[in-house]
């Protein structure tokens, strides 16, 4: 269950900049801040990995381009359709970069690289696939309700879905792996802790 957390925790730091961005504007409803605010969160992540001289990851990187260029357009046009179609950038963006086959190893242990690569990889895609919906989701209510509809719409089936997705992603990595230990004779002690 510690690997669990620790995965998540990865996650969730990589999309600190833009969970804190949409947490901000949906409680301020000021665009300007709110990109400010994710821009200065994104660039300090990043500042921060590299005085403490650790590598920064491909998700880490397309997290603090997606928020510097979005939130750059953002304040220039002050458009609130562009605030709300922005977030489908955001999932092809992602989608694209979750297409890199491996893209997920950095947030499992060795145990589940070791036994499930190959699910792993499945599930990769599986993530890839739920940003690819999600933009297009994401356009349909941008183009057809109000700013406050979309806002807790987007934000709800923002945070349900990618929970989903990790808590189906998990029980299956674990699932198959405990299968294979057992499979090949071994106890599945260490197979528990694997995150998905």
């Amino acid at each position: 269950m510690k690997n669990l957390f620790e995965a998540g925790k990865l996650l969730l730091l990589d999309m600190a900049a833009t969970l804190f961005f949409l947490m901000l504007y949906l409680l301020t409803h000021n665009v300007t801040l709110s990109v400010v605010l994710g821009m200065v969160l994104g660039l300090a992540q990043i500042g921060w990995q590299f005085a403490r001289r650790k590598p920064i990851d491909t998700m880490q990187w397309m997290s603090l381009f997606l928020v510097l260029g979005a939130g750059t357009v953002t304040l220039i046009t002050a458009d609130p359709r562009f605030v709300m179609i922005k977030p489908s950038v955001i999932y092809i963006v992602a989608g694209i970069v979750m297409l890199k086959r491996g893209w997920m190893n950095r947030y499992l242990p060795p145990i589940a690289i070791e036994l499930v690569p190959d699910v792993a990889i499945i599930v990769g895609y599986a993530w890839s696939g739920l940003m690819f919906f999600s933009a297009a989701l994401n356009v349909i209510v941008a183009l057809n309700f109000d700013v406050a509809t979309w806002s807790a719409a987007m934000s709800i089936y923002g945070i349900v879905s990618k929970a989903a997705m990790f808590l189906i992603g998990y029980a299956v990595m674990r699932t198959v792996a405990v299968a294979r230990r057992r499979r090949a004779g071994e106890r599945p002690r260490d197979v528990a802790a694997m995150p998905g």
